[in-house]
């Protein structure tokens, strides 16, 4: 891919702040109110994945805005509340409120992520899902991701479509199968592609809701998986005005260099901090307390 196709295409991690990066992401004396910012300098997205379990405070959103460069793009996931406590439902309130506390990411925002509950299936949520479209604004893009499998029908592409919501293509193919290419349920519903490398999401806690592994390396190389995505997402390219991909560290274990391995096979670099030739100096790290 050339160099304005790259345009279209940004990679990045699903959240940034990781404690098992620092030292091996993240230098060891940065405070974690600059990870932000450290982040943005190798990635050109994120995904905030904070905003799933409560909306932002206003002033949290601002800090967010003010500490990456002008390029910078912003995911960020509706609250629980709305998706899966209200389940669609009476939420206009919620919703609302949401929209109020992000806005200050202004042209930053791209796009709005509504991941259902597995939980929820079509039977249940079908009208309120229809309701729920309608509420939403024209001037903010939106994807879906559905976690239950009987949304994946001809109808529900047909409703993403007439309202140019994003049907998320997400891979969470368990560890045992990881070398396999995923199989999934892929329509194209709007004029641009979201994909969630999740990983294994049965392995990651353990009895007492702990965290199984430490996600400082690669793990779990999932190379047949990556290079099916990184076909599926060139096949596409011509159609889309543009790709957003996004991976969790429970895909292969460490979330910044599954998004350099992806980049690699769509044909360009993502350089990571332990690869850059310059350290980060003192000088830089001056000049983040100056900018923050």
């Amino acid at each position: 891919m050339n160099l304005i196709d790259q345009q279209k295409i940004r990679i990045g991690s699903c959240a940034w702040s990781f404690d098992d990066w620092r030292g091996v992401f993240y230098p060891h004396d940065l405070p974690e109110s600059h990870w932000l910012q450290f982040y943005a300098q190798y990635f050109p997205t994120i995904e905030v994945d904070s905003t799933f379990h409560a909306a932002p405070a206003e002033n949290s959103v601002r800090r967010w805005a003010e500490a990456t460069p002008a390029s910078f793009r912003f995911t960020c996931k509706l609250p629980r509340q709305i998706t899966h406590i209200c389940r669609l439902r009476d939420c206009a309130t919620e919703l609302n409120s949401f929209f109020r506390a992000i806005e200050p990411l202004g042209q930053k925002l791209q796009v709005i992520l509504i991941q259902l509950p597995p939980s929820l299936t079509p039977d249940d949520g079908k009208q309120a899902l229809r309701k729920f479209l309608v509420q939403l604004p024209r001037d903010l893009r939106f994807a879906i991701e559905f976690r239950h499998a009987g949304w994946h029908r001809p109808q529900f592409i047909r409703l993403l479509e007439k309202y140019r919501i994003c049907w998320v293509w997400t891979d969470t193919t368990p560890l045992n199968e990881r070398n396999l290419a995923p199989f999934e349920f892929l329509p194209c519903t709007a004029d641009f592609v979201y994909l969630r490398l999740l990983g294994d999401y049965a392995t990651k806690y353990d009895v007492d809701g702990g965290h199984v592994h430490r996600y400082g390396k690669l793990l779990w190389k999932r190379e047949a998986a990556l290079e099916s995505w990184s076909l599926k997402i060139q096949r596409h390219f011509p159609d889309v005005r543009s790709v957003w991909a996004f991976a969790g560290n429970h895909f292969e274990g460490f979330a910044p260099e599954t998004c350099q391995r992806l980049a690699q096979r769509l044909g360009f670099d993502l350089a990571l901090p332990s690869q850059c030739q310059q350290a980060f100096s003192a000088d830089t790290r001056s000049q983040l307390d100056l900018d923050l």
